[in-house]
């Protein structure tokens, strides 16, 4: 079993710093944000009501295992599918890293 995880949150475009503020208030130190695009983004714009922003923002955190769910459950319920942002999230488990300073060697 991993003593870390990976936070995978993928959100609409210009709202990852918001979402990570969240993630910080739960005990992230930090984390990454890269720029996406939906695959849908040519195809429907509409899906069930809910307008679909092709730009997304992808956010990678990694923290140790016991913030996973305190943090997930904060972003979505600040920033989850029925706000603005349409955040959603997982997690993996990081079975190997290099370079994070936990306090502790991975």
């Amino acid at each position: 079993m991993s003593k870390y995880d990976l936070i995978i949150v993928i959100c609409n475009h210009g709202f990852s710093e918001e979402v990570m503020e969240t993630a910080k208030s739960q005990g992230a130190r930090g984390g990454t944000i890269m720029h996406g695009r939906g695959t849908a983004a040519h195809e429907v714009k509409k899906f069930f009501g809910i307008t679909i922003s092709p730009e997304k923002d992808i956010i990678l955190i990694v923290v140790e295992e016991q913030y996973t769910s305190p943090i997930m459950q904060a972003i979505n319920l600040d920033h989850g599918i029925n706000k603005e942002p349409h955040a959603i999230c997982l997690s993996l488990p990081v079975d190997e890293a290099v370079g994070f300073n936990f306090g502790s060697n991975m």
